[in-house]
Parts: C-alpha cells; structure tokens; sequence
C-alpha cells in the first residue's frame, strides 16, 4: 500500500495557501530551504508536479491545483475531528464551488442558487465566474462542483462531463419606459433601426435572435455588445438602448432595472444547464438547484 507523507502535504497546503515559500516558512517556523525540500519529497512520491515557475512566482500545475483541493478537504476533516474529540460545537457547513458563464444573468444564477441556501445544512457556496472552456478544465481537476451555462458542453473539450438541464424559458427585450412606449405599436417590426444591446457573437442567444431578426425582417442598430449581462442591462436602464433577458425572470428584471417589457421574441428560447462530471447527481445542494429549477423558476 502506499502512504501518504501528511507532514509534506501540509508544507505544501500552506505554501498554497500563504502564497509563496517564505510566507510558508514563516507561518510553520521553518527555514525556507527546509520547506522547498519538502515540497520536492511530495512531488517525488506523487510522480508529479506540482509546481511551475512563471517568472519569480511560484504556480499550481493542473494537478496541483487538484492535489491542493484534496488536502483542503483533509484539513478540513482533520480540524473537525478534533472539534469532536473535544467536545467543541462542529456546523462545518456543505461546500458547493460553482463555475458560472460570464453570459448567464445573475439573476438567474440567484435564483437557481437560492434553494441550496435553505437546505437544513449550512452551505457555504463559491461561485466563480469565467469562460466556459476554463471553468470546464476546473470542474475536470474537482475545483468545482458544477458549471452553470446556457449551453451543453462542447464534446470538442477532452474532459468527461454530463449535461443536466435545468430548464428552459421564451426571451423578451426590455428597455427605459420612455423607449418602450416609442416602439411598442408595430412591434416586432418597430426593432427595425431601433438601438439595440446585445450579447456577443460567440453566444448562442446572440446567434439566435440574430435568426430571429433576420426572419422577422428587422435591422436594428446594434449600439452596444457585452458579455456581462448586468453590464447590458445596466446600459438598457440609462436608456441606451433595449436588451433581451429571460422571461422567466421578466419581474425580478423589471423592477431592479426600472424598465419594461416590449415584447417576446417567439420562438427564441434561453437554455440552461448544470454541467458535472457525474452522469447522476449526488450533490445534496445540486440537487435542491436542479429540482427547484425545474419545478419552480422554469416550470
């Protein structure tokens, strides 16, 4: 059987976690050389490295960032064991790390997340936002524990992942009152040179309500392209321009944004999965996310 060396996984968590070797040493009371040795013991009996030199900085490799994400969880166990074996009071609360698509409104995301916030447990809930192709390298090293796009993941990416939908919903475009109000007879043929915000070409909302005006017979003029929903609508709010949003959050988007809605794009419709490397879900917080979204928010 092989063993694990916990004294070097410990060197090396708090390296991690101190951000460099001399904070480490300082923290653990080591000479640095002592620590650096330490580390290179690891990587020896793992096979692995750990580590890659970018400039003066020290950096996880892939399978250090996975090996940092296991020894979290062991010293996590390890300090409740101890909280138990002295008879302290142990909450240690449900970690769910989420990866969010920068494109997915944070409305949503909200009102996805919530159910997992009333589980009988107390959660404690990462979420991390980015593009698709680096949050789906996370989830494949167990940085995460879910990806939440709206859309599939890529089979183009090597990394072994299974799509879980959670719903699906029409989409509107709203806008400032006083734009609305200037468009709404004659809609959607009144989009036609109207300002627009929209999503950037690599999205597949965006490619989608670009089918859409083009079979409606509309041109708007685009003024304004961004990834960050909440930017979009930041700028619909000052009068900018209309954007499109989710129907399914139609009120929730109206009355933060003090904006109205124009119309629906029928048929485009908004997709949304949570994307796992486990073809079932076990996660106790993904579940309540995914039972409630199908139940509640897109049912």
């Amino acid at each position: 059987m092989e063993w694990l060396n916990y004294h070097h996984l410990l060197y090396f968590w708090t390296v991690v976690r101190e951000g460099g070797v001399s904070k480490a040493a300082a923290q653990l009371r080591l000479a640095q050389p002592t620590v650096s040795s330490q580390l290179r013991a690891l990587e020896e009996a793992l096979g692995e490295k750990l580590f890659q030199r970018t400039g003066r900085r020290l950096e996880l490799t892939e399978m250090g960032q996975a090996v940092y994400s296991y020894a979290d969880e062991i010293f996590a166990l390890g300090r409740e064991l101890m909280d138990t074996v002295k008879q302290r009071p142990t909450a240690r609360p449900l970690a769910l790390a989420v990866g969010i698509a920068d494109i997915v409104p944070k409305l949503i995301i909200f009102r996805l997340l919530q159910p997992a916030m009333n589980l009988p447990q107390p959660i404690r809930v990462v979420c991390r936002e980015g593009k698709i192709d680096r949050l789906l390298g996370e989830l494949s090293v167990h940085q995460l524990d879910l990806v939440i796009s709206d859309a599939p993941f890529p089979p183009s990416l090597r990394v072994k992942a299974f799509n879980h939908l959670l719903g699906e919903c029409g989409v509107g475009f709203f806008g400032a009152s006083a734009l609305v109000k200037s468009l709404r007879r004659g809609f959607p043929h009144s989009l036609d040179g109207a300002p627009l915000l929209l999503p950037t070409e690599n999205t597949v909302l965006r490619r989608s309500l670009d089918q859409w005006f083009y079979g409606a017979g509309v041109r708007p003029r685009i003024v304004g392209e961004m990834e960050d929903s909440a930017l979009m609508n930041s700028f619909g709010q000052a009068g900018i321009g209309l954007f499109p949003g989710p129907l399914a959050i139609s009120a929730e988007i109206r009355r933060q944004y003090a904006v109205q809605l124009l119309g629906a794009a029928e048929p485009v419709r908004e997709r949304y999965y949570a994307i796992s490397i486990e073809r079932r879900l076990k996660h106790a917080a993904v579940i309540a996310i995914s039972a409630a979204a199908r139940k509640k928010l897109f049912g």
